[in-house]
């Protein structure tokens, strides 16, 4: 199946139908061509829909080692390192990203070289080498992440992570694509052979291509991806179905010298882009906390009013790489979606105390606090939807921010790809037809329809000082009161000051609360 969009895009879209099979037998090939004439770069990408929900039980992580091994190392003519000589002149780049349920391989090269580096591609896709000596670097690196740094580098992705591990437990979607501790070990280079042989395959493979490139190398490209494996017919699992945890079940992750508290709640809902809610959903998420937005409640009530971390963020679906990436980025789609709140690190009683002396006998920090203010924020949102004017505002931004999301020729032809995914069209232009004809009714509808703060699961990355006295105000449900330095407080307007004795009052519908090790996540 081909599909074309021209430079313009098209304003159509397709009602997509969410999976409810057990299991999903790929035997499309599609390509998706992004004509750009005035362009002198080619860029080509390789979906697979497998991802980390294709890895098997005890070796989880296998997925993405198979595609680290198929981007970090040769083919049957040529070494990495020999690539890397050769694509160095060309100023070409090539990368690929592992998601729950696709992978995604990017190549982009100056459309004069696109003849010497095709070859490269392709043997890298379809013909890789898969020698030891790439596979001890690759499964060396892999382990060290799922050992040690994603423990050690950032405390923010640690939470994110840790939630989606306890909101998708026992299911396909619960460990890291990179894996556990445990099952890293377990995968070998035979095992690394047999995955790409029978997941990465024509028959679930969906490519794209962008640029100024000429419809002798599009049959090229799609007579040679059919030769991919053409006998297999992989069985991809369907996205897990996640049943909604009673009450606020919340776990404490202790770690020894954590600069902060860090904190990611969330929820499972049955909405994703396929729907055309998601429009609506997103006005109401934006005007919430839309990432790395100062006009957001979130931002505007725990950062700015209060100066009481970096900032403070909702989302209605995954957001890959946050701490890194200003703009969403296409190649993460999920059909298995969740509403969150990321909190980023806050400090702790004992960051506080060591700063500031009128602290000095305070036992709790401020994440029972943020956490708090976080939630009632957004049921303050669910009982008294948003205004007229609050509405407009934050639609008229969206239709006008989204375009950002395609500034280049990969991004365009990523977001493309993404929708044929959601069984939508164009995404960014679909989106964008839909606000156009949202009202104030159909947000507030929404909100009311898929979002509610009575049962979720928080994930918080804490220092070993804070988590006990954590535990002991959340599940007696204590008042939260929130301490300032003296400096600060005077400065403060009234208005904050009564805001906070309300925010500390706030019940939680808390049911569970746990302390886990560091050292006993992911394992």
């Amino acid at each position: 199946m081909k599909t074309t969009y021209i430079d313009s895009s098209r304003k159509t879209f397709i009602t997509a139908i969410l999976m409810t099979i057990i299991s999903l037998n790929v035997n499309a090939f599609d390509i998706t061509e992004l004509k750009l004439p005035n362009s002198n770069k080619i860029v080509l990408k390789f979906m697979f829909r497998n991802g980390s929900i294709c890895d098997p039980i005890g070796k989880e992580g296998l997925t993405y080692t198979t595609a680290k091994m198929i981007t970090e190392g040769g083919t049957e003519g040529m070494t990495s390192s020999q690539i890397k000589e050769k694509l160095y002149p060309m100023a070409s780049n090539y990368y690929c990203t592992v998601d729950k349920e696709v992978t995604v391989f990017t190549f982009e090269v100056h459309r004069d070289f696109l003849a010497e580096f095709y070859k490269i591609a392709k043997g890298l896709i379809s013909n890789p080498s898969f020698l030891v000596e790439d596979f001890s670097r690759v499964i060396s690196a892999q382990q060290n992440y799922v050992d040690k740094v994603i423990r050690s580098s950032s405390d923010e992705e640690y939470s994110k992570k840790a939630l989606e591990d306890y909101l998708f437990r026992g299911t396909s979607y619960q460990w890291m694509v990179q894996g556990k501790s445990a099952s890293v070990k377990n995968i070998s280079l035979d095992d690394v052979k047999a995955h790409y042989k029978q997941f990465f395959s024509a028959a679930n493979l969906n490519i794209g291509i962008a640029g100024n490139y000429t419809a002798d190398f599009v049959a090229t490209l799609i007579n040679d991806m059919k030769q991919l494996s053409p006998t297999v017919q992989p069985i991809i699992p369907a996205a897990p179905r996640v049943k909604m945890q009673e009450g606020v079940n919340i776990e404490i992750i202790s770690k020894a010298n954590a600069l902060g508290s860090a904190i990611f709640t969330g929820f499972p809902i049955v909405l994703n882009r396929s729907g055309d809610d998601f429009a609506a959903l997103m006005v109401a998420n934006s005007w919430l906390g839309e990432h790395r937005k100062s006009y957001s409640l979130l931002y505007q009530k725990i950062r700015e009013a209060r100066s009481m971390n970096y900032g403070d963020y909702s989302y209605i679906e995954w957001y890959e790489s946050g701490g890194q990436n200003m703009l969403p980025v296409p190649g993460v789609p999920r059909i298995s979606n969740y509403c969150s709140i990321w909190l980023r690190p806050v400090q702790t009683a004992k960051g506080l105390k060591g700063q500031y002396p009128e602290l000095s006998s305070i036992n709790l920090g401020h994440a029972y606090f943020a956490l708090k203010m976080a939630i009632r924020e957004m049921d303050n949102m669910i009982q008294q939807g948003m205004t007229e004017e609050q509405f407009s505002t934050t639609r008229d931004f969206l239709r006008s921010y989204m375009k950002l999301y395609v500034q280049t020729p990969a991004k365009r032809l990523g977001f493309l790809m993404d929708s044929k995914f959601y069984g939508r069209k164009d995404y960014i232009a679909e989106m964008d037809i839909l606000l156009e004809k949202l009202t104030l009714a159909d947000v507030n509808n929404a909100i009311k329809k898929y979002w509610q703060v009575q049962n979720m699961c928080v994930a918080i990355v804490t220092d070993d000082s804070e988590a006990t006295e954590l535990v002991k105000s959340l599940k007696t449900n204590a008042d939260a009161p929130m301490s300032y330095s003296n400096s600060l407080k005077e400065v403060l307007p009234k208005s904050v000051l009564a805001e906070d004795e309300e925010v500390a009052k706030y019940k939680l519908n808390v049911r569970n609360v746990n302390i886990v090790k560091s050292e006993d996540t992911f394992r």
